[in-house]
């Protein structure tokens, strides 16, 4: 093993929402901070696909395989790259709802309430959304929690189709809402440009691509991690730091800490409280294809999205979740993983293509929370990562799928627009989707029913921190990546103080 000669402040692992913002938050401290990210810098960004590019899986799945709880492999569908999985992302920016850091009863379950609130996590919500220019308007929805400042830009304008749309949800007596975006001058904003790029241009501040990081080393009273080792060019590195922060994601970060162990901490670091590992959500997700007669490009941002049903409806008086447009098919990553949802699309349009059906549909992205379970988990058995992972909180989202079918044939009986006023394709996210992933280090202020504190540093080692989506104790239905975001900017003022 190679030891590098440097001893850094700070040593941050991955570079998406958190890792990439917590890094360039940090970067005017003067401490020498080294970054670490097993992938490289993209060729092309998702937003910049073009035609059927969007269904060239390869590029935006990890170069690895996972397995099932059936033992079956998959390749999951996360980005190794600099940027991580906002390099994939739509560009959705919001808030969790206020009630979502409080208890809520669901059909299935009680989600758990935040040790934190809603109160807690503003203020830096406010400057994320300066930080990666969200452009917004909060209006027309009465779950939009209380903002301290108006969002720095103005949101997007809507395609024509979706305008058109849009009218007809309102006189549905629904109330669509512009959706919070990411956009810069590069496209939409990811943690490469916002958070990476700019700490870079700081002295301090060093990258490493290519280093995937393969075990966390303890001092021999197994209180502190001291070194990190990566796999850099087939040679392994160690790195030595104060502070170590770990940003791989909800699924890798917990992978990471599993396969740590030594004699101090058999089960893996930070696993005192058996739960690391456990808890996995990542929503329930399915996307609807409206087919219309009319054509679109295919190439738009998504910009609306509809939360009548985010607490349930006349019906059902249990939340169902939240529903956003997909914006244009053939730059939406996600959706590619269920192209055989154009199967029964195709049986409208004979002889049409796969880029015909797409430049023909309008996509709405259905989430549900899903339930913690520490049955769902990340479990690691020699050089395997396996996802045991079942859903949960079902008939809420079928009762969110059924519903927002029922809105779409009203739309297009009035508009029409269909080409089938009775066939709504539809598809959930496969295993390997393993968007929105959350919940696997829980924090809280017990350390036996939690991964970690507060101030998401580990329970049971001073230095190691988790940045990432690792510490939600509940899913909520929203995108999580602003909260991840905010997390981070409120983790780094914490690190901040102690760097001093």
């Amino acid at each position: 093993m190679i030891i590098d000669d440097q001893f850094y402040d700070l040593i941050i692992v991955g570079t998406g929402a958190g890792g990439g913002t917590l890094a360039r938050h940090l970067a005017d401290s003067g401490k020498k901070i080294l970054v670490l990210e097993q992938g490289e810098f993209l060729d092309k960004e998702s937003s910049e696909l073009v035609d059927l590019e969007v269904f060239k899986k390869e590029q935006y799945h990890a170069p690895e395989q996972w397995y099932d709880s059936a033992g079956e492999p998959f390749h999951p569908q996360t980005s190794y790259s600099v940027g991580g999985n906002t390099k994939v992302y739509s560009g959705a920016l919001m808030r969790m709802r206020e009630r979502d850091f409080e208890a809520v009863q669901h059909q299935e379950g009680m989600s758990p309430e935040w040790p934190l609130k809603y109160l807690d996590f503003e203020p830096y919500y406010t400057q994320a959304e300066a930080l990666y220019q969200v452009h917004g308007k909060a209006e027309n929805d009465s779950t939009e929690p209380a903002h301290s400042g108006e969002y720095p830009f103005p949101a997007l304008a809507h395609e024509p189709q979706i305008q058109d749309i849009c009218n007809a949800l309102t006189k549905q007596q629904l109330h669509p809402s512009s959706l919070p975006i990411g956009l810069g001058n590069q496209g939409r904003t990811d943690s490469e440009d916002t958070g990476i790029s700019p700490a870079l241009q700081l002295d301090n501040v060093v990258l490493k691509t290519g280093a995937r990081v393969v075990q966390l080393h303890t001092n021999p009273s197994g209180t502190a991690v001291k070194g990190v080792e990566a796999i850099i060019g087939g040679q392994s590195v160690l790195f030595i730091g104060s502070i170590i922060v770990l940003s791989c994601g909800a699924i890798n970060s917990a992978a990471l800490l599993l396969r740590s162990t030594n004699d101090k901490h058999s089960n893996g670091l930070a696993n005192g409280s058996g739960l690391v590992g456990r808890n996995l959500m990542k929503q329930l997700m399915t996307v609807v294809v409206q087919v219309r007669s009319v054509s679109n490009s295919g190439l738009f941002q998504r910009t609306v999205y509809v939360n009548d049903f985010y607490w349930g409806d006349r019906d059902f008086p249990y939340p169902m979740g939240h529903i956003q447009n997909s914006g244009g098919i053939l730059q939406d990553v996600i959706f590619s993983e269920s192209p055989p949802i154009f199967s029964a699309a195709a049986k409208l349009m004979p002889g049409f293509g796969l880029r015909q059906l797409a430049t023909r549909s309008i996509g709405w992205w259905l989430q549900t929370e899903d339930l913690p379970d520490t049955h769902n988990r990340v479990r690691v058995d020699g050089n395997k990562l396996y996802i045991d992972y079942t859903a949960n909180n079902a008939e809420a989202h079928d009762r969110l799928l059924y519903r927002w079918q029922d809105v779409l044939k009203t739309i297009d009986a009035d508009g029409g627009t269909a080409l089938s006023r009775n066939l709504y394709p539809n598809s959930s996210a496969p295993v390997q989707v393993v968007a929105h992933q959350c919940g696997t280090c829980r924090f809280g202020d017990d350390p036996a029913t939690s991964v970690l504190d507060l101030n998401c540093r580990t329970h049971q080692l001073d230095n190691l921190y988790v940045v990432d989506s690792s510490f939600f104790p509940s899913s909520s239905s929203t995108s999580p990546a602003l909260t991840v975001i905010a997390n981070a900017l409120r983790v780094g003022d914490h690190l901040r103080d102690r760097l001093k």
